[in-house]
């Protein structure tokens, strides 16, 4: 992109912030319990390019515990592309922008930035700054929603940049975003210790369909102790049976799936990284306790598809463990897309608590 932004750019910039309409300096919007607020209506052709969001939860100006440390994970953003009546995109705050177990902490990708302002990363607080630079471009008309779960008021400050395009390329497709969590991975008993099938695999993604898998960002809570990876992804392209075996594209373990090799190693890298660990276990990478919260995005091997795939992940060795793993996929993809599973309520998403007393 560096090497062309000296190139005439052939669309107009826009932009819908949370700015004071007063011209004061109350630049937010404030959502009550429960409710749902509509935070852009962009008529297109156009693609946004950048969002940037913070939000809190407050209890009220005379109570001293004014933030709530679960706003990444009750307040929900859906995306909803050419008056379709199913969202595109729907995920937790701070997990559709890679903040997983509702930590805030400072790192950098490819696709998305967060910076923390507290001194100590890794605390459960809304106090954040996140930010998308993946491209999202629509035809007709681009709607954004918040969703505020949270059982107080919450205030919301936030940019939507975009671009107002004449028309867009056949070809181009449209987001696609989804979270889900499984709280506790069933415990398979493989024969021989070996697997055959992605059956009781951790499934990343389902879809229907042409389009470009392009990656996911996962929160594991290490539940079971010891090492957590060594389960093998495992990617299924235009499958009449969808999860016939062999698949297609078949990895050596979940720390290689994220690029990395002995472990898991602090990172954050344009493409790959574990950019928070709960636990510093001094560089062995082998987190035998605790919350870790790992990406990979294939902005450099993006996964076509021409009518379906299906992303797995095997949680331990040929699923051996029973870890809490939660993630969010991301796609492009022709409409209509699958309707995503419903949503769990607020509480269901919420991270579990500490293990790491009960694992050491």
């Amino acid at each position: 992109m560096i090497d062309s932004i000296y190139l005439w750019k052939d669309f107009k910039a826009g932009r819908v912030s949370s700015f004071d309409k007063s011209g004061g300096n109350n630049d937010s919007i404030r959502l009550e319990p429960g409710e749902t607020r509509v935070i852009a209506d962009i008529d297109g052709p156009g693609i946004i390019s950048h969002i940037w969001l913070t939000s809190f939860g407050k209890w009220g100006p005379d109570d001293t515990r004014d933030f709530d440390s679960l706003t990444l994970r009750k307040m929900i953003i859906r995306i909803f592309w050419d008056d379709e009546e199913n969202p595109s995109v729907e995920a937790p705050i701070g997990d559709f922008f890679g903040l997983g177990h509702a930590r805030a902490y400072t790192y950098q990708s490819i696709f998305f930035s967060a910076t923390c302002n507290r001194p100590i990363e890794g605390t459960e607080s809304p106090r954040v700054a996140m930010n998308s630079w993946i491209p999202m471009p629509f035809r007709k008309r681009a709607r954004i929603e918040l969703v505020n779960e949270l059982e107080k008021q919450s205030i919301t400050y936030f940019y939507i940049d975009y671009q107002k395009h004449r028309d867009l390329p056949e070809e181009a497709m449209y987001l696609h975003a989804n979270w889900r969590r499984c709280a506790r991975n069933p415990i398979a008993g493989a024969e021989n210790g070996r697997n055959l099938s992605d059956r009781d695999n951790y499934l990343i993604l389902e879809a229907k369909g042409r389009g470009t898998y392009v990656g996911v960002n996962m929160s594991i809570d290490n539940i079971e102790g010891g090492w957590w990876g060594e389960g093998d992804d495992m990617i299924f392209v235009d499958r009449d049976n969808p999860a016939e075996w062999p698949p297609d594209l078949h990895g050596t373990g979940t720390e290689d799936y994220f690029c990395h090799a002995w472990g898991m190693q602090k990172a954050a890298h344009l493409y790959c990284g574990q950019p928070w660990s709960e636990v510093d276990d001094g560089g062995n990478g082998h987190h035998n306790a605790g919350k870790v919260c790992v990406y990979r995005y294939h902005a450099a091997d993006p996964v076509p598809f021409e009518k379906n795939i299906r992303v797995s992940i095997e949680h331990g060795h040929a699923n051996d463990r029973g870890d809490d793993w939660s993630s969010t996929a991301y796609w492009y993809q022709t409409e209509p897309h699958m309707p995503f599973r419903a949503m769990p309520p607020a509480e269901l998403r919420v991270p579990g608590p500490s293990h790491i007393k009960e694992a050491t």
